[in-house]
């Protein structure tokens, strides 16, 4: 049985592949081992050989070069679908950067006057926390809506913001 040891942080990157390729040539009895030396517990029995390598491979990448950042955590987290995660990871990059928590933002709809509040982890809306503006904007309406253009964040112009 070949060993694949997960250690300190290492930036050497070859060292790394080479370490990926050992898992890559275990078989699923080898790989449940390693979860065990790695996880300190026994692999889930139906996990399927492919993805006890994925697993194993991505934390020894994490052990050498870092988990993910907090903001692609939070992503991963509050997603849903790969759809999901793509409108979520684009409301975070083309919203969050100009929206301080504590802004307020003011859109007509249907004849009412909506209001959310930017927070540090999402936005409030009538007592309840969204991940993204675009879940607002789905909850406010009933269906579908990019969140930064059912609010004006997209136009300058239009841009309906009091803090």
């Amino acid at each position: 049985m070949t060993r694949v040891t997960i250690g300190p942080a290492s930036p050497d990157g070859d060292k790394l592949d080479i370490e990926i390729a050992h898992l890559r040539d275990l078989d699923v009895d080898a790989l449940r081992a390693q979860w065990h030396t790695v996880f300190r517990r026994k692999a889930p029995p139906r996990l399927p050989r492919h993805l006890l390598f994925r697993i194993l491979a991505y934390q020894l990448q994490v052990d050498r070069l870092g988990d993910l950042d907090p903001d692609a955590r939070r992503i991963l987290e509050r997603s849903e679908s790969t759809t999901d995660v793509s409108q979520l990871a684009r409301d975070l990059r083309q919203v969050r950067p100009g929206l301080k928590p504590g802004t307020v933002l003011t859109r007509e709809w249907d004849g009412h006057l909506q209001q959310v509040m930017v927070l540090t982890d999402g936005f409030s809306w009538r007592g309840n926390t969204y991940p993204s503006l675009s879940k607002v904007a789905t909850a406010i309406t009933g269906t579908r809506w990019n969140g930064p253009r059912f609010f004006g964040l997209r136009d300058p112009s239009s841009l309906a913001v009091q803090s």
